[in-house]
């Protein structure tokens, strides 16, 4: 029971930590806070003095990991708000997974043991194709965008949370319509705060890219709109 206490710490403390690096961090946020109250229901289960069933803990790692790969799934290709959520899942997923197959293993005839590494096996290699997606490839730039819009509406513009910030954190060296997007943003902040020099900079990096006619008219007006609802 402690090895599963301490997974589930681990993974919470781990998920928590990269969730205040990502554009949208109360997913991952919402998810570590899941983790650690497991863990903490597991220590209280620990210290029940009647001893409970050893597929429990497993169990909930299996289940929890499931929803942690399914909703991080989602963020990681249709939203593009979270890359952290699925490979962390897996990580619970796969243990749980692995542990409860291996604990049938002694009972299993030869064909089933087959089947159970296979599994094993299918897991792991969906554990590192997650892995890599997610921690190696990256936050693709428009999730800074779009995080982006979002802290202007919040009026947080300046900082290291700020909608400037994560701006210029969004450029992409393969979509140049990404930079663009960005470089309007920043062009209309700069002004909207007076900074004549910086609005030159990515107005000069913006005609580089293209100019002004190669932006989607409603990028611009969502950001004019949701810049003038500021008084600053």
């Amino acid at each position: 029971m402690l090895f599963w206490i301490g997974l589930f710490l681990l993974v919470g403390i781990v998920t928590f930590y990269y969730s205040r690096l990502q554009p949208f961090p109360e997913i991952g946020g919402k998810f570590s806070g899941l983790v650690l109250l497991l863990a903490l229901f597991l220590w209280i289960s620990e210290s029940s003095p009647r001893e409970g069933s050893e597929d429990v803990a497993p169990t909930l790692s299996l289940i929890t990991g499931g929803l942690g790969v399914i909703f991080g799934i989602r963020h990681m290709g249709i939203t593009k708000k979270d890359v952290i959520l699925a490979p962390l899942g897996g990580v619970l997923f796969c243990a749980g997974g692995i542990w409860l197959l291996s604990s049938r293993w002694d009972d299993a005839e030869q064909f089933q043991q087959i089947g159970l590494f296979v599994v094993a096996s299918i897991l792991l290699a969906l554990e590192i194709y997650l892995i890599f997606r997610g921690l190696v490839i990256g936050i693709p730039g428009v999730s800074w965008s779009k995080s982006g819009i979002r802290q202007i509406q919040r009026g947080l513009i300046e900082g290291p949370n700020g909608a400037i910030a994560h701006f210029e954190k969004s450029w992409d060296s393969e979509d140049s319509w990404i930079n663009s997007m960005s470089h309007a943003a920043l062009i209309l902040i700069y002004r909207k705060l007076g900074n004549k020099e910086s609005e030159k900079h990515h107005t000069i990096e913006l005609e580089r890219n293209g100019g002004w006619s190669s932006l989607d008219d409603s990028w611009v007006k969502a950001v004019e709109d949701s810049l003038g609802e500021l008084n600053f």
